[in-house]
């Protein structure tokens, strides 16, 4: 695959900035960090050669100076609230991230409940949590937030939730999913060392939208195809225009936010350090594309397997008509449209007869390990054979369409060999019952 993104550098840029950041504080940065930290496959695919777990790998080249607190509100531990992408509930994610955290050498510190107000399941999981080893704080629910700013900065507001302990320069809080209260993490810990006389500031390491690709990049439209669900949108930044006569790109929450966030900065620092909400930001990955073009392509991909997953999705379960209308909008802006089927009817037509008229099956579609099986086969006397099945790892980030939805059997085949599957929203068979 063409390669559009120079990981190292990234990397290299990425820490560095960090640091810097780190010095403007006085040596204390809570850095609350939004996306995938080790298996963000997002990226890898827009941004080719972005790997999966370059961020983790970035943090790793400071780890020394890093500490991790892990954030989950206890609403969504009462609700069983689970990652869409694992499968787990965000409570048992959180253990899962502890594990992989500590097997790659870095400090978890803390893990904090927010939005604790004595639900049971939290508290049987601050229990568990407790029996584990494993340092647990509360943050409690505030009246009036996040607009009464004199109450939320006060000692009845960010002063009645636990001090968090921390004892490195970088805290890295990061959390299982979205709405855990990461910001308010930080908030409320700037809060308590300014109380307690330590300089410390804040900052959002978030990749995407990047600031400083144009508004309309396919890679920033394939973030928005991504959370097509949270009906967010990439918006150029207007407090950083006004503040510095540039144009940035973010997206809309975070500038509704930023008044806010602004006004509660000043009350607890004396002054805010940033003007925008672009300013918060210390991401580097617009520095780190070498190849814009292969990096536009596979944004467009990108955008174009969303919209193919949303249509899956609601013939599987009926719901996700509104995203599929917003994944429609979003492709026209990118400028992209549905794949053109590949493989004629007329070369597949034999090989299905084979099955059906001769093996007596009645599923006429090769399962995609009978194929591999028939091809490594095939390979004992026959070098172009051999030539693929020894080719199998280039197709490690290629991209897969398939005119009917797959069985769960091909798709953990093609997971297996890193490929990226995107699938028509119709079933192979007219029937109410599919596996």
């Amino acid at each position: 695959m063409r390669q559009g993104f120079d990981n190292d550098k990234y990397i290299e840029l990425q820490a560095a900035n960090i640091r810097r950041r780190i010095d403007q504080f006085g040596g204390k940065l809570y850095l609350e960090f939004g996306g995938k930290l080790f298996d963000d496959y997002h990226a890898s695919r827009v941004l080719p050669g972005f790997e999966p777990d370059t961020k983790f790998r970035m943090l790793e080249s400071m780890a020394a100076d890093v500490e991790i607190v892990i954030a989950i509100n206890a609403n969504h531990i009462q609700q069983g609230k689970t990652r869409g992408d694992l499968g787990i509930p965000y409570d048992e994610d959180v253990l899962r991230l502890i594990d992989v955290f500590r097997s790659r050498g870095f400090h978890v510190g803390t893990v904090v409940l927010t939005q604790y107000a004595g639900q049971p399941a939290a508290d049987a999981y601050r229990h568990r949590l407790e029996q584990l080893g494993v340092t647990c704080r509360l943050h409690y629910p505030i009246a009036g937030y996040p607009h009464d700013i004199e109450h939320i900065v006060s000692d009845d507001g960010y002063g009645k939730n636990d001090y968090i302990e921390t004892t490195r320069p970088l805290v890295v809080v990061t959390a299982p999913g979205p709405g855990s209260g990461k910001l308010a993490t930080c908030l409320s810990q700037l809060y308590h060392e300014h109380k307690r006389g330590i300089n410390a500031g804040y900052a959002k390491y978030e990749t995407f939208p990047i600031w400083n690709l144009p508004l309309n990049h396919p890679v920033n439209i394939a973030y928005e195809a991504a959370t097509a669900d949270l009906d967010d949108t990439n918006i150029i930044d207007p407090f950083h225009l006004e503040a510095h006569g540039e144009t940035t790109v973010n997206y809309n929450r975070d500038v509704e936010a930023f008044p806010v966030l602004k006004a509660m900065m000043e009350r607890i620092m004396g002054e805010s350090p940033y003007q925008s909400p672009t300013d918060m930001g210390v991401n580097m990955a617009g520095y780190a594309i070498v190849d814009d073009d292969a990096c536009r392509d596979a944004a467009r991909l990108e955008i174009v397997r969303r919209y193919f997953t949303a249509c899956v999705n609601l013939k599987r379960t009926g719901n996700g008509e509104e995203q599929i209308e917003r994944l429609r909008s979003i492709m026209k802006k990118a400028g992209v449209d549905l794949e053109l089927p590949v493989i004629h009817d007329a070369a597949i037509e034999p090989i299905c007869r084979l099955k059906t008229e001769h093996l007596n099956s009645t599923n006429r579609r090769l399962h995609s390990d009978e194929t591999l099986i028939a091809l490594s086969i095939t390979s004992a006397t026959d070098p172009v054979a051999k030539r693929v099945i020894d080719g199998l790892e280039l197709l490690h980030g290629a991209d897969a369409f398939f005119s009917v939805i797959i069985s769960s059997t091909d798709e953990a085949l093609y997971r297996k060999l890193g490929i990226n599957v995107c699938c028509e929203p119709k079933y192979e068979r007219v029937s109410l019952y599919h596996r």
